[in-house]
């Protein structure tokens, strides 16, 4: 961090404080509140749309506050988000007290809803001020603070777990709640302000999301985040009935989640690191795209290979999954900001929040879709075929930014030619029109002099060297 100044450096330290214990409060309840939920007669559709309901929220929601970043403040939505996020967990914690199914079911969906609107509130604030202190290593930070969220959303279901045993179902809900709330208080004296003559500048309408998408780079990168989150929300809601012909314990099961999780945590910083070394975005992307169809290849495996499920051959492809999953996330987000100030968009925090609000909205669309699709492929054709699904979204993808490559790589040629061709049309016209210039009398003659004529004659040669050439 020697080539951070402090200011960044305390608004890294606190973000990734305020990130980690987002993630533990938002992935906590689902080792234990299936089970609470059908103690209460809740079916398996209704808890399960109270978990999808969260990323439903946020997709609506995050391009909302990212298009008003500049209005409302950077600083205040951060603090503001953490604070509901963290409330509405401790509420979420006193749902057991409630009997009647309908009322449970309905206040499960009702405080999911609002720790959704604070959780986008405070990802879309907290994307925008990394972007703005961070502009040279946008990458590499946005990987920091991934990792952080990362090992949040490892380390929360084992605590909250854990917190259950010791408690019930109130505990884990309060302790890790009231710990989001410490964070709120901390990052409300200590964050340092982005509010200052960016902040002010014109903030985007309506239309400039519209503008945003009309950039072909930023369209791909939106559908390629969908496609990542549909991958990670495929496995989270279908690997567990997959090992099961495996016989593992509950422990064993869950440290190949953790697996997963932690190769994704580990590999972020690298292809963080790849960005802002000039790596460009879009090759990260494809590389990890790739990846991604190598793993749900092995991790089903597919039908036409002639392979058994095997614990070892599932560990290998969820690791090579987290690594191919970290490089699209983080490419995506280092090269939509880059992409949108490049294309004529203001540098500026109005940008970062629109852009951020963009990646956090079509993630969360993607989270959406992955578990309500994963299960559903799951019932009707089993995990070997459903699995396919996956890696033809990914083989899209990677064709996709080929086609995109190959189409910027054509006009780029083509302008190229054509700057060539209008150059050298000029220069010729300038030195033929020369030629009739009396540099002795300085004034046009029909019949130039000797010494012009020889001038010219010179000229005339050098004009046609040039077209030679």
């Amino acid at each position: 961090m020697s080539r951070y100044t402090n200011r960044q450096i305390a608004t890294l330290l606190i973000i990734a404080l305020a990130d980690f214990c987002s993630a533990i409060c938002i992935s906590l309840q689902a080792p234990f509140y299936p089970a609470e939920a059908e103690s209460k007669g809740a079916t398996a559709t209704e808890y399960g749309l109270v978990f999808g309901v969260f990323e439903l929220v946020v997709f609506i929601i995050s391009p909302i506050y990212g298009e008003h970043l500049s209005t409302i403040g950077a600083k205040f939505m951060f603090n503001a988000g953490i604070f509901v996020t963290g409330s509405t967990c401790i509420l979420f914690g006193f749902l057991n007290h409630v009997q009647d199914t309908r009322s449970f079911v309905t206040l499960s969906f009702m405080v999911r809803i609002v720790e959704a609107l604070g959780n986008a509130g405070f990802l879309t604030a907290a994307f925008s001020i990394i972007a703005k202190e961070f502009s040279d290593n946008v990458g590499a930070t946005f990987a920091a603070l991934e990792t952080c969220f990362g090992v949040g959303l490892i380390v929360g279901p084992t605590v909250g777990g854990a917190l259950y045993e010791v408690g019930g179902y109130t505990l884990p809900f309060v302790c890790m709640g009231s710990l989001l709330l410490v964070a709120a208080t901390t990052t409300l004296f200590l964050l340092p302000s982005p509010e200052g003559p960016a902040e002010l500048e014109t903030h985007h309408g309506g239309s400039q999301l519209i503008q945003l998408f009309k950039i072909p780079p930023i369209t791909l990168a939106a559908f390629s985040i969908i496609a990542a989150s549909i991958s990670i929300g495929f496995v989270q809601a279908t690997l567990e009935p997959h090992l099961r012909p495996l016989d593992l314990t509950p422990l064993q099961t869950g440290l190949v989640f953790v697996l997963n999780g932690a190769s994704y945590a580990l590999s972020a910083p690298i292809w963080g690191k790849l960005c802002d070394k000039g790596v460009p975005a879009n090759i990260i992307t494809l590389i990890g795209s790739i990846t991604v169809v190598v793993a749900f290849l092995f991790l089903g495996p597919a039908p036409f290979l002639p392979l058994k499920e095997s614990l070892g051959m599932c560990i290998g492809a969820l690791i090579l999954h987290g690594i191919g999953f970290g490089a699209m996330l983080v490419s995506t987000f280092s090269g939509a900001h880059k992409d949108a100030i490049l294309h004529g968009m203001p540098d500026n925090i109005a940008t970062y929040g629109l852009v951020s609000g963009m990646w956090t909205s079509t993630f969360a669309l993607g989270a959406f879709i992955g578990p309500s699709c994963g299960g559903a492929l799951l019932d009707y054709f089993g995990f070997n075929y459903a699995s396919m699904f996956i890696v033809g979204l990914h083989c899209l993808v990677a064709a996709l930014i080929i086609l995109c490559g190959y189409c910027c790589s054509q006009t780029k040629h083509n302008n190229l030619y054509t700057n060539l061709n209008s150059d050298e049309y000029t220069e010729d016209t300038r030195i033929i029109n020369r030629r009739s210039w009396d540099s002795t009398y300085g004034s046009l003659n029909s019949e130039p002099s000797s010494r012009s004529t020889s001038n010219g004659d010179s000229r005339e040669s050098l004009t046609l060297e040039n077209i030679l050439k």
